[in-house]
């Protein structure tokens, strides 16, 4: 068989929540599967760390497709054009876009509908393109993969589609984040937060990251009692708005805020282990990666009610309101006062993290592959 795969994502030191699980699924898939033959189609040149074997024959389409107009032009004209040559089979796309204008089979992993409940987070023309195309998507997938039970429902009620077209096959977490002992904590402490104990944030600065009500919560907690504690960030500054830009200038302690930007993985999982606890409130989310991450880490996690992140943090996490600007100061306090809870947390941590692994999300995508062939 022969799968083209739509690796747009697959960016050197650059991946992010639908780019890692692209790299972690299809390393897994492509060397469990030496029978079939793998196109990956990049829109620029690409890392030769990403052709992971022998069954995997790269392809480079231009236009580079980082905007609507060249979303289309990428995918309906660029991508079925090539389609000729290569003949494949079925065409699994990681991020969920798909072409139209091609009779291929197809797998779209859509990973969750931000865009529709909070369209006004997104530039209006990405806006557009993502309302005006998905739900043609999802109509046009053979078989739709996503993330977590929520994102299946969620997409089954917006788009009118059938959940038993719909294959949940979770995240997982890279074996990169694990516990490490006290004396290589306080070197990451000493490198990144002046050597204090921090809470930690990490992703897109994004506004669905809810970092307005994170930054106020974290005032609040600092105006509660006197503690060295710092507010961690890592990651680009992608969408970081005017509500962003005036809650951080508007803090009292936010000389205790500490950007380090889009960091090396090496020390994004250093970070995260070293951390007093992940504050990890978005208002939503497909899954929520970073939660897993830090439970591998043995790091306490503080997150949202909301959509997915109950049903990734079970029973090991505190389940704050993400618009409560007291429901997440109260949690952060608990976090820092309460050592007892903490270890406990970390326990149960460990017990929900077993749930997961990114070689039974592989095995899950290619089962929903197999199904699509055999629609």
């Amino acid at each position: 068989m022969k799968i083209a795969v739509n690796t747009r994502l697959l960016l050197n030191e650059r991946l992010d929540g639908i780019g890692r699980f692209t790299d972690e699924t299809l390393r897994i898939i492509t060397s469990q599967h030496p029978e079939h033959r793998f196109f990956f189609y990049f829109d620029r040149k690409y890392d030769q760390k990403f052709i992971y074997n022998s069954n995997v024959q790269p392809v480079v389409l231009l236009p580079q497709a980082r905007h609507p107009f060249l979303f289309l032009s990428w995918f309906e004209a660029s991508l079925p054009l090539h389609f000729k040559f290569s003949k494949p089979d079925l065409f699994l796309s990681p991020d969920g876009f798909l072409s139209l204008t091609t009779k291929v089979k197809s797998v779209g992993v859509i990973h969750d509908l931000n865009f529709e409940h909070f369209p006004e987070d997104i530039p209006w023309l990405v806006r557009k393109y993502y309302k005006t195309m998905f739900p043609r998507f999802a109509q046009k997938a053979s078989r739709i993969a996503t993330v977590s039970e929520y994102s299946k429902m969620d997409i089954a009620e917006t788009y009118g589609i059938s959940p038993s077209k719909i294959d949940v096959v979770y995240n997982g977490a890279g074996n990169i984040f694990k516990p490490l002992p006290v004396d290589e904590k306080q070197m990451v402490r000493q490198k990144f937060s002046k050597g204090s104990e921090y809470f930690f944030f990490v992703g897109t600065l994004h506004p669905r990251k809810n970092l307005v009500n994170l930054f106020k919560a974290f005032d609040q907690f600092k105006k509660s009692g006197s503690t060295d504690i710092k507010l961690v960030l890592a990651g680009a500054r992608m969408w970081w708005t005017d509500d962003i830009r005036l809650a951080y200038e508007a803090m009292a302690h936010r000389d205790e805020v500490i950007f380090t930007g889009r960091v090396s993985d090496q020390d994004l999982a250093s970070l995260m282990a070293s951390a007093l606890a992940l504050t990890y409130v978005s208002y939503f989310e497909g899954f929520g990666i970073p939660i897993l991450e830090a439970f591998c880490c043995d790091t306490p996690v503080i997150t949202s009610n909301l959509t997915s992140m109950p049903e990734v943090a079970g029973n090991a996490a505190i389940l704050t309101d993400p618009f409560s600007i007291n429901s997440i100061a109260e949690a952060m306090q608990k976090v820092a006062s309460d050592s007892a809870f903490r270890q406990k947390m970390i326990d149960t941590g460990r017990e929900q993290r077993d749930k997961f692994s990114w070689q039974q999300t592989a095995e899950k995508l290619w089962d929903c592959v197999e199904k699509a062939m055999e629609r």
